[in-house]
């Protein structure tokens, strides 16, 4: 299994690839592939590293990957139920070169182009997950008109961008495999302190090396990617366990400074720490 670039195992004379994953945890290294990936999540829960941005999932979320969008799904390894993903893959060309610029499909053209950069569905949820679940049943014919219930819907749905920048070249096999192992290693931990010094290590370069390649291949520092991956965490906490105190949430998330940790906290997420707790405690109760 390569890293990248990730070749999706595609039948011969197959359009569309429907893959179903339930693991205990999903493939956790970066990857990419031409195909463009609709994901349900069916039970489970994580991190998800896409483009330049970190984010949740959790069950019921529906996700767009574009076309060679570097993402990995990292599985929360406190979750109790096992990481189960239902997810379609079919490329712009998958029914000819033309196929999706006929006027009939203009309706569609929205669909990749916000694909390009990844999105979570917000809406209309629960009927896209059944026409998921019907897909792993469906024979051929069943499927070609399924993904283009899905895609119709999905294009009339409310999302949410989730990268902001997109590297303009494809990872070769030495740089997928640099860039993953520095993912992977990140997202190992987090909670631990990690110099510069350790993290070049990781990918073999001297750090003003990396530094320099990090930034441009995520057109961030990776001092901003570590803290926005501790910040995702804490709010994973602050969601989740309710009781715990924001100072615990802090520490388990890798910040050793309460007051550090508020100031961050609030840059990333334009909200405090226990203003954040509040609005989930509110909604949480709401929806019990």
């Amino acid at each position: 299994m390569k890293v990248l670039p990730f070749k999706i195992p595609k039948p011969e004379n197959k359009a569309i690839v429907c893959q179903e994953y339930n693991e205990n945890l999903f493939y956790g290294r970066l990857h990419q592939h031409d195909e463009i990936q609709l994901s349900l999540i069916v039970s489970g829960g994580g991190t998800l590293v896409v483009g330049d941005s970190i984010v949740d999932f959790e069950a019921n979320d529906i996700l767009v990957i574009g076309s060679n969008l570097p993402h990995v799904f990292k599985s929360d390894i406190l979750e109790k139920e096992k990481s189960h993903m239902i997810s379609l893959f079919f490329s712009r060309d998958s029914f000819g070169k033309d196929f999706f610029d006929l006027s009939e499909l203009h309706q569609l053209q929205s669909f990749f182009e916000r694909s390009a950069y990844g999105q979570l569905i917000l809406s209309n949820k629960m009927e896209l997950k059944g026409f998921f679940m019907e897909f792993k049943k469906a024979n051929n014919l069943q499927k070609f008109i399924l993904l283009f219930t899905i895609l119709k819907l999905i294009s009339e749905s409310k999302n949410k961008q989730l990268s902001f920048f997109i590297y303009p070249k494809n990872y070769s096999n030495l740089e997928g495999k640099r860039i993953s192992d520095v993912f992977e290693y990140t997202m190992d931990n987090f909670q631990n302190r990690i110099s510069l010094s350790e993290i070049s290590g990781v990918a073999n370069m001297t750090v003003n090396s990396f530094c320099r390649y990090f930034k441009q291949r995520t057109n961030k520092t990776y001092v901003q990617f570590l803290t926005e991956i501790r910040i995702e965490h804490a709010c994973k906490l602050l969601r989740k366990k309710p009781d715990m105190p924001i100072a615990e949430a802090a520490s388990l998330s890798g910040f050793n400074n309460i007051g550090g940790f508020n100031r961050t906290f609030k840059t990333i997420r334009s909200i405090t720490p226990s203003k954040f707790k509040a609005k989930h405690l509110f909604y949480g109760a709401k929806t019990n």
